[in-house]
């Protein structure tokens, strides 16, 4: 944890000691000039500060949590490219003006005592604004580049106690700091800090599309290096350098570490002020003891007293208010938020009149009975949307696209008569399009052509076993780790067909899960087994059996599928499911057996995935023409990020996946099922309502 708290921990130390030095400097301009009375003031702005830059870090997690993948990508890139900007100016400022800080801000005091409290609050609030709005924003972008909060929070947080501590000792003169050179070392490991985040950034924007050139690699060592190795880990933490990084990132990396630190390094060598023998280093106390002739100006009558407690509690409400209303209004509403009650003599029990667009209803069957549920048109019949199978205390999402029209619940329970809900009218949105039925006629086709696709991926396959049968018997074992991969992988691109393979696909790629004997037992065979064998030390000897009886399997499926029974109806249903196995199993690594390759399996699978939709596309595009567009950027999207996981024949381990990858590829995954699950209730083969 301690490679992702560091740079959260030297921007808390750095910023931190800034304002707090500020902080003590107008504390001890106070006390020199006798306005003590006046600290509360102080203390106010302070309080004020702290709240805006809270309320501002709850604006930035919370906005970009309630907005889709890829926007999150984009607003990531562009608030990593500002707090970079930020932290520059931040570096080069307080290199400029450390000399100088005490007494510009006993200049600003005095002027604030003789205005009155509210500009001496102000004082203070901007002097420490500055300073937390950068912390916030840059713990923010750090969090982001890490994948988890937990680090940069702690380190943050130590970095600020810290400071605090220092900030402390110098007032009351415990300490001594040079605080110049505090500030150029500090700058110099800063500025290459914000290089890393620099190119991190511009990675999220070519993620989230508003950049060119998100494959275009100058650096690809994600097949030579551990990336979950200790050195890895640390890097990567710290200065964001990944194993794969465009030409964009590199360029931009390069151009402004070499800019801004040339320019950092020969403006502290300009500046630098010439020894003089009787002045000693500077500290906190040294540059606000001069400060004791300010305090005339701070002795005025006391004006009409107000509780103590209002204004520090306004100063601390009112971001908290903003930022919650902020949030509140700048999160998209969820596309369907009605709950719709399902049962035998009542359907539709909450249903009111929906906005127009796309919307998402939670049917829930209150009854003791499955049933079908359809979305029509009451005066046509024309249905809009449908669930088949709503079982007793179950709730399904059911999607429909709504425009102007009638619409009405129809509830056909597994035994009665069917029921229909109150009709309500939609205004608006131009006119409704039924959705057109499909028929095991509309599937013939496209089943025809995917069993076709099938039928070719077992005659490869069987070529393939063989081949690994024949290394395995020669004793080639590391080209038959080799020749294993290539026919694992044409297995599983044939991941719709796997609900007709019967009893072949326990045999072929079957898990060792619930057998008595674990990997050991005699019924596990198939790809696995060889998997574990051939990455666990076992001699040829020992797998020529195994490899014969996959060859045998293999070969047996291949002669059986042209007979076997595929039901039209599960080509949509594979649509989703092929995936949402991949990201319960490959993305979690829970079937690797040793090999490491559960990516390349996803790769697979992926690839069947797409081979699924180009057979169905006639009928979604007719249906739904969004969804493909969207399924294909989603598709590339997710394929990007699987290229950028091999090298050759080299495939990063999921337990190797930094915690940004694995981040990344979840969150793109997850976003492929969500636009991919409508398709089985678009092309369900539906019954008479």
């Amino acid at each position: 944890m301690w490679d992702d708290a560091f740079p959260s921990f030297l921007i808390g130390l750095r910023e931190g000691l800034e304002a707090g030095l500020i902080v003590s400097i107008l504390v001890a301009t106070l006390v020199r000039a006798e306005a003590r009375s006046r600290l509360p003031q102080v203390w106010t702005g302070v309080l004020a500060a702290i709240a805006v830059a809270m309320s501002f870090g709850a604006v930035l997690t919370f906005t970009a949590a309630s907005i889709p993948q890829t926007a999150q990508e984009a607003f990531g890139g562009v608030l990593s490219v500002i707090a970079v900007a930020f932290v520059t100016a931040m570096v080069f400022w307080m290199r400029r003006s450390a000399r100088n800080l005490s007494s510009e801000l006993k200049q600003k005091v005095t002027g604030a005592l003789a205005m009155g409290s509210g500009m001496l609050i102000l004082t203070s609030f901007l002097a420490v604004g500055r300073e937390g709005l950068e912390t916030a924003l840059f713990l923010w972008t750090t969090a982001q580049a890490a994948g988890e909060s937990a680090g940069p929070l702690t380190g943050a947080a130590i970095g600020l106690l810290l400071a605090a501590g220092l900030c402390w000792g110098l007032y009351r003169r415990v300490l001594k700091i040079n605080l110049t050179k505090f500030f150029t070392a500090t700058g110099v490991v800063l500025i290459v800090i914000a290089a890393g985040v620099l190119g991190y950034g511009l990675r999220d924007l070519q993620e989230g599309g508003v950049l060119p050139g998100k494959t275009a690699y100058a650096v690809d060592l994600a097949g030579s290096i551990d990336a979950g190795s200790w050195y890895s880990t640390l890097i990567q933490g710290v200065f964001n350098l990944m194993p794969t990084m465009t030409w964009l990132q590199v360029v931009a990396y390069v151009a402004y570490l070499a800019v801004v630190m040339t320019l950092f390094v020969r403006g502290v060598r300009v500046t630098a002020p010439k020894a003089k023998p009787e002045r000693k280093p500077e500290t906190v106390t040294q540059r606000s003891a001069g400060a004791s002739g300010e305090g005339s100006a701070a002795r005025k009558p006391a004006a009409r007293r107000r509780p103590v407690w209002v204004v520090p509690a306004a100063v601390v409400a009112v971001p908290a208010v903003v930022a919650g209303l902020f949030v509140a209004l700048g999160r998209p509403k969820p596309a369907g938020d009605q709950t719709v009650a399902v049962s035998e003599t009542d359907c539709g029990k909450g249903f009111t009149a929906p906005e127009p667009g796309r919307q998402t209803f939670q049917m829930h069957n209150t009854g003791r009975q499955a049933s079908e549920v359809y979305l029509v048109d009451p005066s046509t019949n024309a249905v809009y949307g449908e669930i088949e199978g709503l079982a007793p205390g179950t709730t399904r999402d059911l999607v429909a696209t709504i425009a102007g029209g009638t619409y009405a619940w129809r509830c056909v329970p597994a035994s009665g008569k069917a029921v229909t809900s109150k009709a309500v009218t939609v205004t608006g949105g131009g006119a409704a399009k039924p959705v057109a039925p499909v028929s095991e006629q509309d599937l013939a086709a496209p089943l025809k052509s995917y069993k076709a696709y099938v039928g070719k991926g077992l005659d490869t396959l069987a070529g393939q076993t063989r081949a690994l049968q024949h290394d395995i018997e020669g004793g080639h074992l590391d080209k038959a780790r080799t020749d294993w991969l290539t026919a694992h992988r044409t297995y599983a691109s044939l991941g719709a067909a796997y609900g007709t393979f019967e009893d072949f696909d326990k045999k072929i790629d079957g898990r060792a899960d619930g057998l008595p004997g674990g990997e050991r037992d005699k019924d596990f065979s198939g790809f696995l087994r060889l998997e574990y064998g051939l990455w666990h030390g076992r001699s040829a000897k020992e797998l020529t059996g195994p490899a014969r009886q996959l060859s045998t399997d293999v070969a047996g499926l291949g002669k059986a599928f042209p007979s076997q029974d595929f039901d039209p109806g599960d080509l949509p249903l594979r649509a989703h499911e092929i995936l949402e196995n991949t990201l319960q199993f490959e993305l979690t690594g829970d079937t690797d057996e040793g090999s490491g390759t559960n990516l390349a399996t996803a790769d697979a699978n992926l690839a069947g995935t797409r081979e699924l939709l180009t057979v169905l596309e006639p009928l979604l595009t007719d249906r739904a023409p969004k969804v493909l567009p969207t399924v294909d950027t989603d598709i590339d999207r997710v394929q990007k990020l699987l290229d950028a996981q091999h090298d050759g024949g080299h495939w990063t381990p999921v337990e190797k996946l930094s915690d940004a990858d694995r981040r990344r590829l979840d969150g793109a995954t997850g976003q492929l099922l969500e636009d991919l699950a409508p398709i089985p209730d678009l092309l369900e083969i539906r019954k008479s309502a």
